[in-house]
C-alpha cells in the first residue's frame, strides 16, 4: 500500500524576497504554521546561472551572496491545492513544479513542544514577587487577587532565593485551608486567618533553594527540570541571577496548545506516530465516587478522611452526574458559613467540627450530594490525545478534568501534573 504525495518543488536565488521579506524564511513559516503532515527542506547550491544573464558562485576567488536554493515542500495529495494558492502569491520570483511520490510509509515521532522554543519565549515576565521580609499575610492578600498560588521571595539584589507556595502557607505558616475557599468566605474570617499570619515573614516559610532556570535555555530543558524536582513552577533569571520571569505548568500548556500540530489530521492522512499518548494511559483510576442520593455529611467525611478536592457523583450505572468540591459546600452552605467553614478547616478534626451544631449537622445528613454537586462539568473522552486535555484544561484554565467513556461513564481523573509527566516522559 502506498500514500499519495506531492513535491513542491521552487527554484530560486538566495536573496529572493516576499513582501520585503526573504523568501524562502516566508516559506519555512508558512509550512511550519500549517500544521500539517507537512516537511520543508532549504537546499542551497554552489554555482548558478539566472535567466537575465547573471551568474552566482561560491567560488573564493570571485564569491558571490546570491546563490542558487531549491525548496522542497513534501504533503499528501489533499493539501495540495491550498497550499499551492498561498504559494503563488508568495513566490514573485522563481520557479514552481509539482511532481508526485508515492510514499510507502511516513512514520513520525510525536512531540508535544518543538525543541527550537526557550525559556525566554514562554516565559511570564516581570512577576509578583515579595522579600524575605513581607509579612505572610501580605503574601496571602497579593495571593488572594491572583489567580496563581505560588511566589517567588527574593532578596534586596532581586535574586530568588526561595518559593512559597499554597503548600508552604497550609504546612508551615498554619493556613487553614486553601486560598480558593479563604477568598469565598467570610470578610470576618478572611480577617481573623490574616491575622493570624502576620507574625510570620516569608523567610520562615519559603521552600529553598529555590529552582531556577537561565532566559535563554530550552523550554524542553525547563519541563525536564520541573518533573526532576517535582516543582510546578520554574523562576526564570538572567546572567546575572537576577528573576526576570516564571514559567508554570500552565505557561507550557498555553505553549502546547499553539504550537502542537493536529495529530488527529495527520493520522487520518495513514501516518504512523509513534510514542502516542492517550488520556486514558495517564488518568488516575483510583478516584472518589458517591451516589446521588448519599448524603451531604458522607462526603464531607470522604473530604476530610482523604484529603481530596473532589468527588464526582455518579449514578448505578456509572455515568457521571457531577462534582463535589469545598467551594460547592462553602456555597451550598452560605447561609451558615462559619459553620461549614469549621467542617472544611483543615487542622479541625472531624470530631471536633462535628461539636460546632447539632442543627448544622443534622443538614448536612438530610441534604444530598445531588443538591450541591455542580452538574456544569467539562470532561475528555478516555481516548482523545494527552494534547486534546491538555487544549481543554488549556482554554478552561481547570487543573482536573474528569475522564469518561464513550456512553458518559466516569472513568477516572487526570491532572495537570500527570499530563505533563506521561505526556513529555522520554519524548523530550
Amino acid at each position: 500500500m502506498t500514500i499519495r504525495y506531492r513535491v513542491i518543488e521552487i527554484f530560486t536565488r538566495e536573496n529572493a524576497r516576499c513582501r520585503s521579506q526573504i523568501l524562502y524564511e516566508e516559506i519555512l513559516a508558512y509550512v511550519r504554521s500549517l500544521k500539517i503532515a507537512a516537511r520543508c527542506t532549504v537546499t542551497k547550491g554552489t554555482d548558478a546561472c539566472y535567466e537575465d544573464g547573471e551568474t552566482a558562485s561560491q567560488s573564493s576567488v570571485d564569491p558571490s551572496h546570491n546563490l542558487p536554493l531549491k525548496i522542497e515542500i513534501i504533503l499528501p495529495a489533499s493539501e495540495l491545492s491550498p497550499v499551492m494558492d498561498v504559494l503563488e502569491q508568495m513566490v514573485c520570483e522563481g520557479i514552481v513544479g509539482v511532481r508526485e511520490l508515492n510514499v510507502h510509509w511516513h512514520k513520525t515521532r510525536k512531540r508535544l513542544l518543538p525543541p527550537r522554543i526557550k525559556i525566554r519565549d514562554v516565559m511570564t515576565p516581570f512577576p509578583k514577587k515579595v522579600r524575605t521580609t513581607t509579612p505572610v499575610d501580605q503574601v496571602v492578600r497579593l495571593l488572594l487577587t491572583e489567580t496563581f498560588t505560588g511566589l517567588p521571595v527574593v532578596d534586596a539584589q532581586d535574586r530568588p532565593v526561595g518559593v512559597i507556595s499554597q503548600t508552604d502557607l497550609i504546612y508551615r505558616a498554619g493556613m487553614p485551608m486553601r486560598l480558593a475557599l479563604i477568598a469565598g468566605s467570610e470578610p470576618d474570617l478572611v480577617d481573623m486567618i490574616l491575622k493570624s499570619l502576620s507574625e510570620t515573614t516569608a523567610e520562615a516559610i519559603m521552600t529553598r533553594p529555590d529552582v531556577h532556570i537561565q532566559e535563554d535555555a530550552l523550554l524542553t530543558d525547563g519541563v525536564s527540570l520541573m518533573l526532576d524536582k517535582n516543582v510546578k513552577r520554574l523562576l526564570v533569571v538572567d546572567a546575572w541571577g537576577k528573576l526576570t520571569g516564571i514559567v508554570s505548568r500552565i505557561d507550557v500548556f498555553r505553549t502546547i496548545a499553539r504550537e502542537s500540530p493536529d495529530w488527529r489530521t495527520i493520522r487520518k492522512s495513514e501516518i504512523t506516530l509513534t510514542d502516542a499518548h492517550f488520556v486514558s494511559d495517564i488518568m488516575r483510576r483510583d478516584t472518589h465516587t458517591v451516589l446521588p442520593d448519599a448524603s451531604v455529611e458522607a462526603v464531607l467525611h470522604m473530604i476530610d478522611d482523604d484529603d481530596i478536592q473532589r468527588v464526582a457523583v455518579v449514578d448505578e450505572g456509572g455515568h457521571l452526574q457531577g462534582l463535589i468540591s469545598d467551594r460547592n459546600l462553602l456555597s451550598a452552605f452560605s447561609d451558615d458559613q462559619p459553620g461549614i467553614w469549621q467542617y472544611l478547616t483543615r487542622f479541625a478534626g472531624f470530631t471536633e467540627k462535628g461539636k460546632h451544631g447539632k442543627a448544622l449537622q443534622d443538614r448536612l445528613r438530610r441534604r444530598k450530594a445531588k443538591d450541591v454537586m455542580k452538574k456544569e462539568i467539562i470532561t475528555v473522552r478516555e481516548d482523545a490525545f494527552i494534547e486534546d486535555a491538555i487544549q481543554i484544561m488549556t482554554e478552561k484554565e481547570i487543573r482536573r478534568l474528569p475522564v469518561v467513556d464513550e456512553e458518559g461513564i466516569y472513568r477516572g481523573m487526570i491532572n495537570r501534573e500527570a499530563v505533563l509527566r506521561a505526556g513529555f516522559k522520554e519524548k523530550l
